[in-house]
């Protein structure tokens, strides 16, 4: 039972992967499947960094110690119990440091293979930003394009039903990515949460086919888009749908109905086109969300933001658009996306 540094390349070769950093630490980011055991909690990690700062290391590593024997020795009581003898986790905090190589000594005294990834999340961090920058640029990318309200996400779960490779970056991004994109009871992931959840879906794709994508801006509500995917995106051939403005209307009431739910705070997402609008107009709009007016706020927001929006960014930034497939569709309703789905699918 030798104890060596582990590599990120060695993942799967563990029972359970342990996050001994603080909760706060493990909610920003964490490796896909380990489970928080922290050897501080985020107070108690306040008050050793204090201490040091403050005091001396000395002091601050007697204090912490004596925090973390106390919490390794209620996590193996209270989780690691009943674990076999068999049982094999690699353990990881910030860097591979002292708190990680804590735990893993206390671990192998109880006689288990517990051993320490070297580099600690910092090097599970290196990994996903180089998975990205390997991966992003060899995807046989399928652009998927329309003004607002033509159900680009909708279409790409019907061809992600249908078969299809799909990368829904908004899904990862948990935002729709507009002034009106936030998804409700669904927070934003950090960037590097998000980055490390991308990555995890990249290697889950087959490179040899093709992966339907929706066209998107840098910015994902708060998510940045990472460049060497963003770049991809922008050169890969496009699909577009075309759509009349009465039928994108019908969608978005359907899809967007929710926002009637919580009208003062439809109004308030609204301020965000303050810079872009007239007073006079933007008043009005805000006196549609109050009132509940989803109709003629949504066509009014198509024909003066988004569809003026759209004919800006896309053109400038995708360069398959002139060379688009155009698919036309005038039905969105749910029977309508999967039809519309198919046409895309058999697309050559």
């Amino acid at each position: 039972m030798s104890h060596k540094p582990t590599t990120v390349a060695e993942l799967g070769e563990f029972t359970v992967l342990i996050d001994v950093r603080s909760p706060a630490e493990f909610a920003l980011d964490h490796i896909p499947g380990a489970i928080n055991c922290p050897v501080l909690d985020d107070e108690e990690r306040r008050v050793v960094g204090t201490t040091y700062v403050q005091v001396s290391a000395f002091e601050a590593r007697k204090i912490g110690g004596a925090m973390v024997a106390r919490n390794i020795a209620r996590h193996l009581d209270e989780q690691f119990r009943d674990k076999p003898r068999d049982w094999r986790p690699l353990v990881y905090c910030w860097r591979g440091g002292m708190r990680s190589g804590s735990f893993v000594n206390w671990l192998r005294l109880v006689g288990w293979d517990a051993q320490q990834l070297k580099g600690g999340y910092k090097a599970w961090r290196a990994h996903v930003i180089e998975q990205i920058a390997q991966r992003a640029p060899a995807l046989d990318l399928r652009v998927l394009c329309g003004p607002t309200g033509s159900a680009k996400t909708r279409v790409l779960q019907a061809l992600a039903a249908q078969g299809e490779q799909v990368l829904d970056l908004e899904d990862l991004a948990a935002h729709r990515g507009s002034v009106l994109g936030a998804v409700p009871g669904r927070p934003q992931p950090s960037q590097k949460a998000f980055e490390t959840q991308l990555a995890h879906r990249l290697a889950a794709l087959d490179p040899a086919r093709r992966v339907w994508v929706e066209a998107e801006s840098r910015r994902i509500g708060r998510i940045t888009v990472p460049e060497p995917l963003l770049q991809r995106l922008r050169e890969s051939p496009v699909v577009e749908i075309a759509a009349p403005p009465d039928a994108r209307l019908a969608y978005l009431l359907r899809d967007y109905a929710w926002l009637g739910d919580d009208r003062p705070a439809l109004a308030d997402k609204l301020d965000g086109l303050r810079e872009l609008l007239p007073r006079d107009v933007l008043a009005q709009w805000r006196e549609w969300a109050l009132a509940g007016a989803l109709a003629p706020l949504f066509e009014a927001l198509m024909a003066r933001h988004y569809d003026p929006l759209y004919a800006r960014s896309q053109g400038r930034h995708l360069a398959g658009l002139p060379n688009a497939h155009r698919v036309a569709s005038d039905d969105l309703s749910d029977a309508g996306i999967q039809s519309l789905a198919g046409h895309i699918a058999s697309l050559p």
